[in-house]
């Protein structure tokens, strides 16, 4: 996932609980097949899940609620969920660990909060109006509703000039 690629750039890998396969793996797994069931079948804690999914436990007042989800999985999942669960069930072990030590905790919390700058909205939206949506950001600021509406109209004015 791109999102992990950058934040463990930015915090790094060790103050992160990545999971699951890299590219290389799923495109080693495309040339062989994915399978649900044979991870349905080999993971007690997927079956579980996943039958409880089924058979309404978590929506006992409409009990078919998950079934176009449990269908997905089972059939037509891309995203090869079921082939991560047994890595993601050992990050969470890993999780369940550190939270326990307070001090430790605290540590890769602050060091997560201090690599997040890179993420900010602004850098973000910026990027994505010059490199995804091709339209070059602009300082022009957009009064809010309850300015007067000379405000307003200053503002369209300056928009038809451009």
């Amino acid at each position: 996932d791109g999102a992990n690629v950058e934040m463990a750039e930015e915090a790094g890998e060790e103050n992160l609980f990545i999971f699951g396969m890299r590219v290389e793996d799923v495109a080693e797994m495309d040339k062989k097949g994915y399978d649900a069931m044979l991870y349905y079948k080999k993971i007690p804690e997927l079956k579980e899940v996943m039958d409880q999914i089924a058979s309404g436990f978590f929506s006992p007042k409409t009990p078919e609620l998950f079934k176009d989800l449990t269908n997905m999985l089972f059939k037509h999942d891309r995203f090869k969920v079921f082939a991560d669960f047994e890595d993601y069930l050992k990050s969470q072990e890993k999780v369940n660990k550190l939270y326990k030590n307070p001090v430790e905790w605290t540590k890769m919390v602050i060091k997560n909060i201090a690599a997040t700058g890179k993420f900010s909205s602004d850098r973000t939206i910026a990027e994505y109006a010059t490199e995804v949506w091709g339209v070059k950001p602009t300082d022009l600021k957009i009064p809010p509703p309850n300015e007067p509406r000379e405000a307003i109209e200053e503002t369209v004015k300056a928009l038809k000039k451009m």
